[in-house]
């Protein structure tokens, strides 16, 4: 449903990829950098991967050497690495149990998986987003997703013959999205699908979550001064060491060369989930990844839906559930969030905004 829901990365997009983190680290510079090499011997430094959740991971932060930054860099890749294999819901890894593992079956069945305990946080983080959007960011909604993706996939291999899942097959797949079928067992460390038809699809949230936990990780050691960004979701720990903020474009949906706003974040995240990067094409008509538990299509009404708020994980949940609902809707719940703002852009490119937005934007 999110911002990640189908796991897949042509070289084009990997090479636009490294562009925007590119873009990132040029607006991250800011005008910060000589003070900073004066008044407290920091440098800034980037480093970026390919490697986490198929799409391109960059790190940015301050340090005395770039020795000092490297073994920070190398840690936080080293997390995304593990939340990565653990949050994988299309590869198996040897000798780890993760969401592959527990969406297999067995002669028809799920089974009771032991897990480790960040893939329980993980599903109870879900749940509890579950019950904020009503529904709208559902991870059990990967009976409906798994065809898309087949689907999506297919029409982008082979365009000419490129077609829509057939309504029918939709339906009788969202039989099977019940969250309730989710049982964890936080004592046992257990996750059991007591659907045997249900699985689960993690798109929506674990990009972000996974981005949040290693931000977390850096804070609690001391850490601050940086800025992740994993394939759009932004997460800054701290401001410069100057004091200021990190400035952070976002693309214009609709193809326009420019940023359509600039915003700064001391400690926040952005995300946005958009219609405009994956989608394929059916008879001319563009078909995105974003799929509204209600119609079991393609969700209609904006191109962008950006978040920022604290917690990354949120922000990635947030994105994709108000992407599929109405806007009057998505602003009340927006608005009942503490420390929480929302830009959408509508197709005609109108821009409607949360009350506070306007106070993190820059020139």
């Amino acid at each position: 449903m999110g911002g990640s829901a189908s796991h897949f990365c042509n070289r084009n997009m990997r090479k636009k990829l490294l562009i925007v983190a590119l873009a990132f680290c040029l607006l991250f510079s800011g005008t910060a950098l000589a003070s900073c090499k004066k008044e407290k011997g920091l440098q800034k430094f980037s480093d970026y991967s390919f490697e986490f959740f198929d799409t391109v991971s960059t790190i940015t932060g301050y340090a005395e050497s770039r020795e000092a930054f490297d073994e920070i860099a190398s840690s936080a890749f080293a997390e995304l690495q593990e939340y990565h294999r653990l949050y994988n819901i299309y590869y198996r890894y040897e000798g780890m149990e993760n969401l592959r593992t527990i969406n297999d079956r067995t002669d028809g069945e799920h089974r009771t998986v032991t897990v480790d305990r960040r893939i329980i946080d993980l599903l109870l983080y879900a749940k509890e987003l579950y019950a904020l959007t009503d529904g709208n960011m559902n991870i059990a909604m990967g009976s409906v997703l798994s065809i898309w993706h087949q689907y999506r996939t297919e029409g982008i291999d082979d365009p000419e013959n490129a077609e829509l899942p057939p309504m029918e097959r939709l339906l009788a797949a969202s039989e099977h999205t019940d969250i309730a079928n989710l049982v964890i067992d936080e004592e046992a460390s257990t996750v059991t699908l007591t659907d045997p038809k249900m699985t689960l699809d993690v798109g929506a949230i674990a990009k972000g979550y996974a981005v949040e936990m290693v931000a977390q990780s850096l804070e609690k050691r001391g850490i601050s001064g940086y800025c992740l960004n994993v394939g759009g979701n932004v997460r800054t720990i701290g401001k410069k060491p100057d004091g200021s903020g990190w400035t952070v474009g976002l693309e214009d949906p609709l193809g326009g060369d420019n940023y359509i706003a600039y915003l700064t974040l001391t400690g926040q995240s952005l995300v946005t989930s958009g219609s405009y990067q994956r989608y394929y094409l059916v008879n001319g008509e563009r078909y995105h990844h974003i799929i509204d538990p209600e119609t079991l299509m393609p969700a209609e009404g904006f191109v962008a839906v950006s978040i920022l708020t604290p917690h990354s994980g949120q922000g990635d949940g947030l994105s994709t559930a108000l992407f599929c609902m109405p806007l009057e809707d998505g602003l009340a719940l927006v608005e009942s969030i503490p420390d929480t703002e929302a830009q959408w852009v509508l197709p005609d490119g109108t821009i409607q905004t949360s009350g506070g937005w306007a106070t993190y934007i820059t020139n």
